[in-house]
């Protein structure tokens, strides 16, 4: 819902491009909902917006995000990984899903940047993810936006029972957990984010299945040393949407 109702990660997201010193050549997103057992890149000959959801107003699914494919970048992350010991596979079919096109949409309405996803491998944790950062931190210095897209918290079973208002009050154990995390990040404690599961605290009832905070975990991996808390905001009372840069 993000791409449509008024939220303060959505004012955040507007001021997004502004906030980075160039506009990106071209973006990739590693995004919480698009697991494979191994990296994979996508490389379609257009990229078709997919509505990966059910039960929202008609009007999400009406939405489109044609914004430029880019064999090119994706082939650049292929063989990036691969010489890690990474095999990529490179998916010529698949288009962009709402972990990609809904932040996009409001940061760059006009869709006219290049974007290629990035796959997350949920059941390889955070370590593997950060290696993926580590190993993709080149393509900054070619123009590269590398963009981490999940949720700084995300318990759906919580959020269900939360009342639905977007402006609900944050509880204590998301509260903890997102404090924790933010302390870590700033602090540069890389040993404890990769152990968050066994240290932070309500870990485990903050993300049930990891998917949506290994995102982060590629992005952290760029540029560890270098962290900027850039917006903090929750979305109806469950859902932290923090946003950090590195470098």
């Amino acid at each position: 819902m993000l791409a449509l109702e008024d939220a303060e990660a959505r004012d955040f997201l507007k001021r997004l491009p502004a906030l980075l010193p160039e506009r990106p050549k071209a973006i990739l997103m590693v995004s919480a909902h698009w697991e494979r057992l191994r990296p994979a890149v996508n490389a379609p000959p257009a990229n078709e917006t997919i509505h990966d959801f059910g039960g929202f107003p008609p009007a999400l699914y009406q939405i489109q995000y044609p914004a430029p494919p880019s064999a090119a970048l994706a082939k650049r992350v292929a063989d990036l990984l691969a010489a890690a010991g990474l095999p990529t596979d490179i998916d010529q079919s698949r288009g962009l899903d709402h972990g990609a096109w809904a932040p996009l949409m409001v940061a760059w309405p006009e869709a006219d940047i290049p974007v290629v996803q990035l796959s997350v491998q949920t059941r390889l944790g955070t370590t593997h993810h950060y290696r993926l950062g580590q190993i993709l931190a080149p393509l900054r210095e070619e123009g590269v936006l590398i963009v981490g897209s999940g949720s700084f918290t995300h318990d759906l079973a919580s959020l269900r029972t939360s009342g639905g208002r977007i402006d609900a009050p944050e509880p204590d154990w998301v509260h903890a957990f997102a404090e924790w995390m933010t302390a870590a990040l700033l602090e540069n404690r890389v040993d404890d984010l990769l152990n968050y599961r066994r240290l932070a605290p309500q870990a485990a009832h903050n993300h049930p299945t990891e998917e949506h905070l290994l995102p982060l975990y590629v992005a952290l991996g760029v540029a560890p040393d270098k962290v900027n808390h850039l917006h903090q905001s929750t979305t109806n009372g469950i859902l932290r949407m923090d946003a950090f840069a590195f470098g």
